[in-house]
């Protein structure tokens, strides 16, 4: 067994570190969210808290963790007599593998002996594993919904329930949730987000001392670990010490009116939603002062609780940079103090919850040649003399659904329809490996006929593995949604791109609330670029497209070519998951030799291999070409104006009016 890496020769980190220490001293804190790019020691600081945590008294043999002192009296283990003595172990670290199953997360029923024999047969899973330990859920924001939605229910309730066709078991999961992401792969779901009570942000230090210092830890760690571990030992008694310390002197301490008023003047300052940041905030600076041995709450505990909890909780759309205004923090700690009557208004004028429109450039519209007044149809000269400056993104709007027609078999999401493991019942068949759904009507059916020649006499009915069918059920999948934008000259007039950027940006808050990858290809003068490989970071894309300049000719043939070698490599990748392609432009192909009749062999190997597309046509101006449509037909898909792609858009409610009564 591996000698776990010393908590206190974690060099730096000092926000995570103290996070994690007071969920060590009060675990109603709620755990703790570790974001941060790759390489920057999240798990090893999560991994070494365990060596720290006292041990935990449990009744022998139960599998569920069960205190002695307090036992779980619907223990599926018990009953258990209450006051016996116990045995010790250390707290456990149970990790929570991002391609888990259900039943490995929650536990597994017997199905076939609870039809046949009436009999509770279950198996624990990791929620049992981890009761009165750490729950550690590395890459947390890759982990599917149906799981997420487990977790928040067990982490909410403080207990695990398994219902399988009637049959019911129960058990306590009270647990440290603790989870680490790359944010560059996606961001977590907002109710997920919200149950972990904190929250830090860790980097890698730009100091060459503190960078030699990680180095040399980790390579004399590597050559002699149990000698390492030997050496910190005495710090690492100190700190457990303390944390012992801090939990009797926890119940002392005290939260007065004074820092309940900066709290709650904190979060309204803030503008969280709902009240859970107050009750974390007022727990973590309880937590705080019991740290650092006072029986007092200060200002100071509530400025670091502030800095710890609220940061999370303020981003509006996953657009918006998580963070905290540490100017206006203080400001409002400062005029919350030592005020007993209401909280004094002011808006401060400080930066709000997010979501504001950037302000517009003030300076000309491009000092290059070739920018065309809306609904023009020149091109500038080719190359780059007509590339502009990036232009801003109008404001965001709802879209209408696009999806991918057909059923397919992905991982779960919100956006087409497929074949999933949750979802509505729409049929039966013989389970493929382990049994997860039972389809109870089928298999009593499958069973029926055989009852007599399995000498059936009593009231139960036989029942043999052979009769066990799955239910099919039909849900929704996440797809791929590439897009592939136009940035030549022609699309190059400021107002038009603020506008496409904008509706790119409502596109892509669409497919983050969906649960999709998306990937972004761009093409203007002579070339075509992937701006963005496929990937779950909305926020990425949005920072890409930004900043995406325009100008030049029309290679809309390279852009289509383009977008078909990044679905060939994603298709090898992750082959179950539907495509969706989304190409922005307004239809003209000017780049290249024979451009159009290029452009159109292009779209047809969309149409040749059955891949799903949309055409966003930005045309404007009085005179329209159609252009956007008829390459719509070629690759086989729809067309829709920037108009008709919004949700309550009367132009797309009258289209979609037309084709259905066509």
């Amino acid at each position: 067994m591996t000698t776990p890496f010393p908590f206190t020769a974690v060099v730096g980190q000092d926000d995570l570190r103290l996070a994690l220490l007071l969920n060590a001293v009060s675990s109603s804190v709620g755990g703790v969210l570790v974001r941060g790019e790759k390489g920057t020691a999240k798990s090893t600081a999560v991994r070494a808290l365990t060596t720290l945590l006292p041990e935990v008294s449990v009744v022998p043999g139960c599998r569920f963790s069960c205190d002695p002192a307090s036992p779980d009296p619907g223990c599926p283990d018990g009953p258990h007599e209450g006051g016996g003595g116990g045995a010790s172990r250390p707290a456990r670290m149970v990790e929570l593998p991002v391609g888990a199953s259900e039943d490995r997360l929650v536990g597994a029923l017997d199905i076939e002996r609870a039809l046949a024999e009436g009999v509770k047969a279950f198996e624990p899973g990791l929620l049992a594993a981890a009761h009165r330990g750490i729950l550690y859920v590395d890459e947390v924001n890759l982990l599917h919904d149906h799981l997420v939605d487990l977790l928040l229910d067990a982490a909410a309730m403080g207990a695990s329930y398994v219902e399988r066709e009637g049959v019911s078991v129960r058990h306590a999961a009270r647990f440290l949730l603790v989870g680490t992401m790359n944010p560059e792969e996606g961001e977590l779901r907002p109710q997920l987000l919200d149950r972990f009570g904190l929250t830090v942000e860790v980097s890698a230090s730009r100091e060459p001392e503190k960078r030699v210092e990680v180095v040399r830890r980790r390579l004399a760690y590597d050559d002699d670990p149990v000698g390492f571990a030997a050496r910190w030992a005495d710090e690492e008694a100190a700190v457990r010490q303390r944390i012992v310390a801090a939990r009797e002197l926890l119940p002392s301490v005290r939260l007065g009116d004074g820092a309940l008023r900066q709290i709650a003047a904190t979060c309204a300052a803030f503008e969280v939603d709902g009240m859970r940041a107050d009750i974390v905030m007022a727990r973590t600076a309880t937590a705080l002062a019991a740290w650092a041995g006072r029986t007092e709450v200060l200002a100071e505990d509530v400025r670091q609780a502030a800095l710890l909890a609220l940061p999370h909780r303020r981003r509006r759309n996953p657009f918006d940079a998580p963070g905290l205004d540490e100017d206006k923090l203080d400001e409002t700690l400062e005029e919350s103090s030592g005020d007993d009557g209401p909280d004094p208004d002011g808006d401060g004028g400080g930066p709000g919850g997010g979501g504001g429109q950037p302000e517009p450039d003030e300076g000309p519209a491009g000092d290059g040649a070739g920018a065309q007044p809306e609904g023009g149809e020149g091109e500038p000269a080719p190359g780059g003399a007509g590339e502009q400056s990036p232009a801003p993104a109008a404001e965001p709007f709802r879209t209408k659904v696009l999806s991918v027609p057909g059923i397919g078999e992905g991982a779960a999401g919100r956006r087409s329809r497929a074949r999933t493991e949750h979802g509505r019942t729409t049929g039966a068949r013989r389970p493929q490996g382990a049994l997860t759904k039972l389809h109870l009507a089928a298999t009593v059916r499958a069973a029926a006929p055989h009852q007599r020649a399995r000498g059936r006499s009593g009231r139960g009915l036989v029942v043999r593995r052979d009769d066990l069918r799955q239910a099919t059920r039909e849900g929704r999948e996440g797809n791929l949604v590439l897009f592939v934008v136009d940035a030549s000259g022609s699309m190059a007039a400021r107002q038009r791109m603020g506008a496409v950027k904008g509706a790119v940006l409502s596109l892509l808050l669409d497919a983050y609330q969906r649960r999709d990858k998306v990937g972004l290809v761009t093409f203007r003068g002579s070339a075509a670029d992937v701006a963005l490989p496929p990937t779950s970071s909305v926020d990425a894309a949005a920072a890409r497209l930004e900043s995406l300049p325009t100008g030049g000719r029309t290679p809309l043939a390279a852009g289509l070519l383009k977008a078909h070698d990044v679905l060939r490599v994603e298709r090898l990748r992750d082959p179950a998951r539907r495509a969706l392609v989304v190409v922005v432009t307004d239809g003209r192909a000017t780049g290249g030799p024979e451009p159009v009749a290029l452009a159109s062999r292009a779209a047809r190997l969309f149409t040749a291999e059955g891949v799903a597309s949309v055409v966003v046509d930005c045309e404007s101006g009085p005179v329209r070409l159609g252009l956007a449509g008829r390459l719509a037909g070629e690759l086989g898909g729809t067309a829709v104006t920037l108009d008709e792609l919004r949700a309550d858009s009367i132009a797309g409610l009258v289209k979609d009016v037309q084709r259905r009564a066509a």
